[in-house]
């Protein structure tokens, strides 16, 4: 499905921009993290797994890092909004096969905009062990829209989004392409 750019929309990132920023990422984990025999990644469900798969499949197609356990997460029933609005939230899978205790984990998420989903996924975690240390990993970071004192360890583009203005990501494999806009409400 070809999503199609509605007025007052900005294109942040094309799909050439989001590729040199996922290898950069990728990098900069390989940096950190070398062969990634006591680190997880864990992709932060609905919308970072997205992101979380192609640094994944990065890791190992474009570097040789064969192995690396990798889960995905679901937070919605640790959401401080949880019981709040009108309609009821729809639950995602967790798919976690391995423990993370004494591990180094790297929450993985697109959007880092007011850290509520962070704060939920550092909840949810404690339910497959207590990990060493945990690091985020965000494609955008709303730096200037932040509830909790959260920043990312590794993040691929600051955007300065005030007022009504909404990020949006789309994949390739969920929208039919890569881009990042900036949307004007």
């Amino acid at each position: 499905m070809l999503y199609v750019v509605p007025m007052g929309q900005k294109v942040l990132l094309n799909a050439k921009e989001i590729s040199i920023i996922l290898h950069r990422l990728a990098c900069q984990l390989i940096e950190n993290h070398d062969d990634f025999q006591e680190t997880v990644l864990i992709g932060i469900q609905p919308r970072g797994v997205f992101l979380a798969d192609r640094i994944q499949k990065i890791l190992d197609k474009d570097y040789g890092i064969k192995g690396i356990e990798y889960g995905k997460l679901d937070i919605t029933f640790y959401r401080d909004d949880f019981r709040r609005g009108g309609k009821p939230l729809e639950a995602n899978q967790t798919h976690i096969n391995f423990v993370v205790e004494d591990k180094r984990v790297v929450f993985i998420d697109d959007v880092l905009f007011t850290g509520r989903s962070i704060r939920s996924a550092l909840t949810a975690i404690q339910s497959f062990g207590r990990p060493r240390e945990i690091e985020l990993l965000t494609l955008i970071d709303r730096r200037f829209s932040r509830h909790l004192p959260i920043q990312p360890d590794y993040n691929g583009r600051q955007v300065d989004a005030i007022n009504e203005e909404k990020v949006r990501v789309l994949w390739k494999e969920q929208h039919g392409e890569d881009s990042v806009y900036l949307i004007n409400q």
